[in-house]
């Protein structure tokens, strides 16, 4: 695109999409509409209310997306590092404690907890990986909160008959992080009651398009857990934030 092309870009939410797709599968309307909320992107509005974005909104909204995809940064450090970039100053990258914390067992910052993810570790890759031992994992184990991802083909009954997906990985990093405010894997039962709860509903949701058939049947089911979640998750960080409001004086 050339400069002069560039600068009279002016697409509606429809049109970025279409235009960033084949670069990232997964987005969605609602997740563009999410990241504007939480502030990341902040494109124009026609005088009847219409998002229109400029050549700058959309390499802004690319660069939020391919540093979710790549690095598996969470949003207050892509924030900070946006805010960096509109005072003109290099974007710092994560931590070493952020590091530690989304960096993969192969090094890859991020791949590890990725929708799709092909990440497979055995009980002690697992552990080694997240930083845990063997009698936290058993807890984690023990509470439900994570689960052996299949059995390893020909594999015995030992402690590597099992592997363990990139979701484990992701939630034992986040519980052990938890850890160091105290928080054990006996308190997060509530927390798992809900996540299986919050499942079912959106199971129930999805199932008239999951008896469906065809590959648009089932990307549209897809697109819906996706933004149901989203939903879900943004309601959840706003009614945990009402309940401490009072608490924090605010």
């Amino acid at each position: 695109m050339s400069p002069a092309a560039a600068g009279s870009v002016s697409l509606s939410i429809g049109g970025v999409l279409t235009l960033l797709r084949p670069e990232f599968p997964d987005i969605s309307i609602s997740k563009i509409r999410f990241l504007e909320a939480e502030g990341l992107i902040e494109p124009q509005r026609s005088p009847s209310g219409y998002r229109k974005f400029g050549a700058a909104d959309i390499e802004r909204l690319r660069y939020v997306l391919r540093v979710q995809r790549d690095r598996y940064l969470p949003l207050r450090v892509i924030k900070d590092q946006l805010e960096a970039m509109d005072r003109g100053l290099e974007p710092a990258g994560p931590t070493p404690a952020e590091a530690e914390r989304f960096q993969d067992a192969d090094g890859d910052p991020g791949s590890a907890g990725r929708e799709g993810t092909t990440v497979l570790l055995d009980r002690p890759g697992l552990i080694a990986a997240a930083g845990i031992q063997d009698v936290d994992l058993a807890r984690l184990e023990e509470f439900g909160l994570i689960q052996p991802h299949r059995p390893r083909p020909g594999g015995t009954d030992g402690e590597h008959a099992v592997l363990y997906d990139g979701d484990a990985l992701v939630v034992a990093r986040l519980v052990a992080a938890l850890g160091r405010y105290g928080v054990e894997p006996r308190h997060l039962r509530q927390t798992k009651a809900a996540a299986d709860r919050e499942a079912a509903l959106v199971e129930q949701i999805v199932a008239p398009l999951l008896h469906r058939r065809g590959a648009r049947a089932k990307a549209g089911a897809e697109e819906t857990v996706r933004d149901l979640l989203a939903l879900t998750s943004r309601l959840h960080t706003v009614l945990v934030t009402t309940a401490l409001a009072p608490r924090l004086g605010r």
